[in-house]
C-alpha cells in the first residue's frame, strides 16, 4: 500500500528540530495475510460462479422453466417420467394431446375427493389385489351421457340394452330379479336352475316361454304342476304324447289292438284303458286307488 506522510507542526511550543514524519500502513506479515485472504476470496467467488453455471447447465434452466418442467400461461407443463415422493395437489392433470396419461406405483394409487373441512367424500383405491371405490353412488356412462351402470345403497341399475354373463357357471342371484326379458345368445342354451330351492316366475300380465327353433324341456324329481286359478290350461300342438301313462288291468279276451282311451280318475290322475265297443274306463278303476 502507498505510504502516507503527515507533517506534524507543534504550534504550542517552538522546537529547534525539523518536522517529524510518521509512516501509516500495513507491513510485514499483516500485509501478506491480507493478500492471502483477498486471493482466497477471489478463488471462492470463481468456484461458486463455476458451480452455479454447472448447476444451471445440468438442470437445464431456461427462461421457460427447468429441465422437463416448463412454465406456461396455463400452468406447469411436465414432459417425460416424473416421480412424486410427497402428496401432489393440483386442480387438473392432463397429458399432451394424442398421448396417454399413466399413473404408476409400487403399492397402490389412491385418489381422494375432499370437502372444505378436508373430509373424504369419494375415494378410489387401485391396489395389487383389488380396485376399491368408496362413495354415495357409482355411475358409468357413455360419451353421450347414457347411463350404463349405476350402484348405490338402494339398487344397482344396468342401463345397457343387453347384459351378458360369460362365466361357465352363469350368474347367481341370492334374491329376486326383475327383468322384462331373459334370452340366451343365438345357438346357445338358456337354463334357469335352483339347485336347492324353488324357482318362481311371476308376472301380472302373463309369463311367456318360447323356443322358436328348438325344444323346451321342464324336468323335476317329484311333481310338475300346471295350475290356472281363473282360466284354463291349453295344450295346442299337432301331436300330444304321454308315453308313460299307466295302463288299466282289463283286457278283453282274444283282442290285441293298440287303440286306447284316456281315462280320468276322480283325483285327476290319467290312465290308459284298452278301447272296446264301449267305454272301458269304469272297469279299470283299480288304477285310481
Amino acid at each position: 500500500m502507498p505510504q502516507e506522510q503527515y507533517t506534524h507542526h507543534r504550534s504550542a511550543m517552538p522546537s529547534s528540530e525539523g518536522p517529524q514524519v510518521y509512516k501509516v500502513g500495513i507491513y510485514g506479515w499483516r500485509k501478506r495475510c491480507l493478500y492471502f485472504f483477498v486471493l482466497l476470496l477471489m478463488i471462492l467467488i470463481l468456484v461458486n460462479l463455476a458451480m452455479t453455471i454447472w448447476i444451471l447447465k445440468v438442470m437445464n434452466f431456461t427462461i421457460d422453466g427447468m429441465g422437463n418442467l416448463r412454465i406456461t400461461e396455463k400452468g406447469l407443463k411436465l414432459e417425460g417420467d416424473s416421480e412424486f415422493l410427497q402428496p401432489l395437489y393440483a386442480k387438473e392433470i392432463q397429458s399432451r394431446p394424442g398421448n396417454a396419461l399413466y399413473f404408476k406405483s409400487a403399492r397402490n394409487v389412491t385418489v381422494n375427493v375432499l370437502n372444505d373441512q378436508t373430509k373424504v367424500l369419494t375415494q378410489l383405491i387401485t391396489g395389487p389385489k383389488a380396485v376399491e371405490a368408496y362413495g354415495k353412488k357409482f355411475e358409468v356412462k357413455t360419451v353421450s351421457g347414457k347411463l350404463l351402470f349405476s350402484a348405490d345403497n338402494n339398487e344397482v341399475v344396468v342401463g345397457a340394452e343387453r347384459l351378458r354373463v360369460l362365466g361357465a357357471e352363469g350368474t347367481v342371484f341370492p334374491k329376486s330379479i326383475e327383468t322384462p326379458n331373459v334370452r340366451a345368445d343365438p345357438f346357445k342354451e338358456l337354463r334357469l336352475e335352483s339347485p336347492t330351492r324353488s324357482l318362481v316366475m311371476e308376472a301380472p300380465k302373463g309369463v311367456e316361454i318360447n323356443a322358436e327353433a328348438g325344444n323346451m324341456e321342464a324336468t323335476c324329481r317329484t311333481e310338475l304342476r300346471l295350475e290356472s286359478k281363473d282360466g284354463e290350461i291349453k295344450l295346442d300342438a299337432a301331436k300330444i304324447r304321454l308315453p308313460r301313462l299307466p295302463h288299466g288291468s282289463y283286457t278283453p279276451a282274444g283282442t290285441r289292438q293298440k287303440v286306447f282311451e284316456i281315462c280320468v280318475c276322480a283325483n285327476g290322475r290319467l290312465f290308459l284303458s284298452q278301447a272296446g265297443t264301449g267305454s272301458t274306463c269304469q272297469i279299470n278303476t283299480s288304477v285310481c286307488l
